[in-house]
């Protein structure tokens, strides 16, 4: 049971087999009820034709009963006195009356009882009165017009006992004898038609649920064979670390598709960091191997020929490979994901004021441009701070006589802008520039310049803080960085 296609099809059997079992005993029970319902109607009928009869002062051996088989009868006086009983019934039960064989009557040879001859004469005379409209007559009986009592019961006619169902009627006879009419009408048909309907349920329900489980193993495979396509070829990929592979995509628009689909983005996704990943540390190596063989070829001079040594270029290839480092170091906590602490703000006034400040000696001078208010962003000084370092060395390396710091609001947003009137960036590389280790001007030499990294750790940071950086054009013709940073 550790495959989804068996939990399915044993859940789908499960779940069909409780509902079939709840549905057909409803369908038992609503047929009972039905079939219950016609009996009883049945009987009340056959009681209430005879009690008419009585009611009409038909004598007791003259009354039409129903055929026995069909409908067993008994009249019963209200001193619980047996006066009529239908032909062959021997025993009988449910009635509240166990006698078959009317009090005080002779045994008759069509197999019923009644009163003696004279009685009998008596009460016809009286019923021909009746019917003539004789004013000596006694009068017409009547039948009780109240829903007739019903409750099962046996009988044994002719030898054969069944089960029946008994309706009770009450009738007066002209001359005031009150009794009651139980008439029973059998339950074979019922029984018979109920336990063909659970044989048939029986046989039909576990034929019923092999089919709805090999169905749904069936549908379940077929619906899960893209599935199993998808988990070969990640194993496939796991094993051969091939990252350029990709998952099988269904032609159907569902929820397997869906999967294979961003399996692909997530596989896609995993290449390029991979191959981020593999250019970053080739690069690395490369801008470290050549402050490190400078400063190691520096050094070996030094110790050969003391005189020769240039302390000067070690140190700066010193500083340099130090920043290098921090750079690589900052770019491994980023892609860590580390971000601002929660709570700190910076007011970019106060930190552009003192970044300019200490450039005012430079090549290129820095003009700022900066409201008289303080404004605060939420971040860390330190790495905004490297920010704006990161641009300002950018914009000093390319500006030809001045490089300008402004800062304003926009909205919910601080707007940070460093320009220069340097040969700007053309628009097709103006994302480029952005990716780790890209420098423009391949040509030139490194020592020049940096390595590449300061404007996408610039980049990174400012994601990292909500915000954004992008570059356009100045108006004096050269780059414009803007930094956009939410303001508190």
């Amino acid at each position: 049971m550790g495959s989804v296609r068996s939990r399915a099809a044993l859940g789908a059997t499960a779940v069909v087999a409780v509902a079939l079992i709840a549905a057909g005993t409803a369908l038992l029970l609503v047929l009972r009820t039905n079939l219950t319902d016609q009996a009883d109607l049945q009987a009340e009928v056959a009681a209430r034709e005879v009690a008419s009869q009585l009611a009409t002062g038909v004598a007791y051996d003259r009354l039409e009963m129903p055929d026995g088989d069909d409908h067993p009868v008994q009249a019963v006086t209200e001193d619980g006195r047996l006066r009529a009983v239908s032909e062959d019934l021997e025993a009988v039960t449910g009635t509240g009356i166990r006698e078959v064989t009317p009090a005080g009557a002779n045994a008759s040879g069509d197999g019923r009882a009644g009163p003696d001859e004279d009685d009998a004469a008596d009460a016809a005379d009286a019923a021909e009165e009746a019917e003539d409209g004789d004013g000596g007559a006694p009068g017409r009986g009547e039948v009780s017009s109240d829903e007739a009592e019903t409750g099962g019961g046996t009988a044994t006619v002719d030898g054969e006992t069944y089960d029946y169902r008994f309706a009770s009627v009450e009738a007066t006879t002209p001359d005031g004898e009150t009794l009651t009419v139980h008439a029973g009408s059998p339950l074979a048909t019922e029984q018979e038609a109920v336990g063909e309907v659970r044989t048939a349920m029986l046989i039909g329900l576990p034929l019923l649920l092999l089919v709805v489980a090999g169905v749904t193993w069936l549908v379940t495979r077929r619906a899960l064979r893209p599935v199993e396509g998808i988990r070969g070829e990640m194993a496939a990929i796991t094993a051969s670390a091939d990252l350029s592979r990709r998952v099988p995509e269904p032609g159907a628009r569902d929820e397997i598709a869906r999967l294979a689909r961003t399996t692909n983005e997530t596989l896609a996704a995993l290449e390029s960091s991979v191959e981020r990943q593999r250019r970053f540390v080739a690069d690395a190596s490369h801008e470290l191997r050549s402050p490190i063989a400078s400063l190691r070829t520096q050094l070996e001079v030094g110790v050969a020929h003391p005189e020769l040594l240039d302390v000067e270029g070690a140190v700066l290839d010193t500083v340099r490979l130090q920043e290098l480092a921090a750079d690589l170091l900052l770019l491994a906590r980023l892609d860590a994901g580390e971000g601002p602490r929660d709570g700190s703000r910076v007011d970019l006034a106060a930190l552009v004021r003192e970044e300019a400040g200490q450039r005012a000696g430079g090549r290129v001078p820095v003009r700022a441009a900066l409201p008289e208010s303080a404004l605060e962003v939420a971040g860390s000084r330190g790495q905004l701070a490297r920010v704006l370092r990161n641009l300002l060395d950018n914009a000093q390396r390319h500006a030809e006589t001045e490089v300008t710091v402004s800062l304003r609001t926009d909205g919910g947003w601080a707007v940070l802008e460093v320009s220069d009137d340097g040969t700007g960036v053309p628009e097709a590389e103006r994302e480029r520039i952005f990716e780790r280790f890209v420098r423009l001007d391949d040509a030139r030499s490194r020592d020049d310049g940096g390595a590449g990294l300061g404007l996408a750790i610039a980049r990174d940071v400012a994601e990292r803080h909500g915000g954004t950086l992008v570059v356009r054009g100045s108006r004096e013709g050269g780059a414009l960085f803007e930094l956009r940073l939410p303001a508190c």
